[in-house]
């Protein structure tokens, strides 16, 4: 289904859509954009939330991992008896 609406836009935005569109493309071509915009700013607010979570961890994370270190090395010790 498709909806017409009416959208203002700058001048120097039409000549873009204008040169690398023919009329009849212009509204796949605005589609098109609007989806992969969408999409990219919801990569970005993703990476922003995975980032905050991995620094908000990293104290846990870094000893968990001194923890499994230590178990690790003495477990190898032990099979070189």
């Amino acid at each position: 289904m498709h909806r017409r609406i009416n959208v203002t836009l700058p001048e120097e935005t039409m000549k873009l859509i204008k040169h690398v569109s023919r009329k009849g493309g212009r509204s796949r071509l605005i589609d098109l954009a609007i989806k992969r915009y969408v999409m990219e700013i919801g990569r970005a607010n993703l990476r922003k939330k995975l980032k905050e979570g991995a620094l908000r961890r990293a104290p846990r994370d870094r000893q968990l991992a001194e923890e499994w270190f230590l178990l690790e090395d003495q477990a190898w010790r032990g099979t070189r008896r």
